[in-house]
């Protein structure tokens, strides 16, 4: 059991294309992520759902009242599906890894017994890999329902659990008055540790990132060619500037500065941009000096 808790060339201004990128894998994993009204603040907050979907292939399944098994609590009239529930709907959609964060509104004298419901569903759907987020110990209950966790994944190998409790027990600014519903930082922040998670257990790609940090020198008037580096994200890779290169250069969206410099001798600075295959960019400020 592990417990995770818890971050050119003058002409040539950009580069590392499909040859010259890392060798990761180049499609994203997918990852279901699992929760009740807890979790449900991520759905609602565009900037957790942009940092739980770097790198994977999200599917985000959250609302309010949701039990891990038996019936739900009512919500508005509609008792929604229980995590065991869903998992049987939606099957081999899950894919082989889930992220859970339930639990909230389940009783402390059954969740130990849910729990192993939960995952005997989840392995049966193909689930390989199943990470739970411990519950805020707001209240008494809770502290044992963690426990209940801890067990579990003691007795289950394909299960690891995700400090959520250690992570935010600093933080009563994440939280909405009753400290367990989420603010917007605290919907960030557990999307931040879920992520980190599934980037240091190797299933979602590390944000890309362009690691070429200066470029060679160019001659006026003479052919220059070079090629920019990127790491980790999800290949293949685009290039393109953000701002018009020196006269005379040009940069290709495979990450190759080709031209003939025809600008005056000095230094010129400039942006590039690389994306990776599953939206997400990184820039850098690169100088290109020419010579005479």
């Amino acid at each position: 059991m592990r417990v995770l808790a818890v971050a050119v060339t003058a002409a040539a201004l950009v580069a590392v294309g499909l040859a010259a990128a890392s060798p990761r894998q180049s499609a994203a994993q997918h990852v279901t992520v699992i929760g009740d009204s807890v979790a449900e603040g991520m759905s609602g907050d565009a900037d957790a759902v942009a940092i739980l979907t770097q790198g994977i292939d999200l599917g985000l399944e959250t609302a309010p009242c949701r039990r891990v098994d038996g019936d739900s609590c009512p919500y508005e009239g509609v008792r929604v599906p229980t995590l065991v529930e869903l998992a049987k709907t939606l099957g081999p959609k899950l894919g082989p890894n889930v992220v859970v964060a339930v639990g909230y509104n389940d009783f402390e004298s059954a969740y130990a017994q849910n729990i192993r419901a939960a995952l005997t569903t989840l392995k049966a759907q193909g689930v390989k890999q199943v990470w739970w987020l411990t519950l805020r110990a707001a209240r008494h209950p809770l502290v044992n329902m963690n426990d209940d966790i801890e067990a579990a994944a003691a007795a289950h190998p394909e299960l690891d659990v995700i400090d959520w409790n250690l992570y935010s027990r600093s933080h009563p600014d994440w939280f909405q008055d009753d400290g367990l519903h989420l603010l917007a930082p605290g919907s960030e922040a557990m999307a931040t540790l879920i992520h980190k998670t599934l980037v240091d257990d190797g299933i979602a790609a590390a944000p890309v990132r362009v690691t070429t940090t200066a470029v060679p020198v160019a001659k006026r008037g003479r052919p220059y060619s070079t090629t920019l580096a990127a790491s980790a994200g999800v290949t293949p890779y685009r290039w393109s500037l953000l701002e018009r290169a020196p006269a005379g250069i040009h940069l290709r969206a495979n990450g190759l500065v080709v031209g003939n410099p025809r600008a005056r001798p000095g230094r010129y600075a400039f942006d590039v941009r690389v994306r990776d295959s599953s939206g997400y960019a990184a820039t850098r400020r690169l100088t290109l000096r020419v010579r005479a």
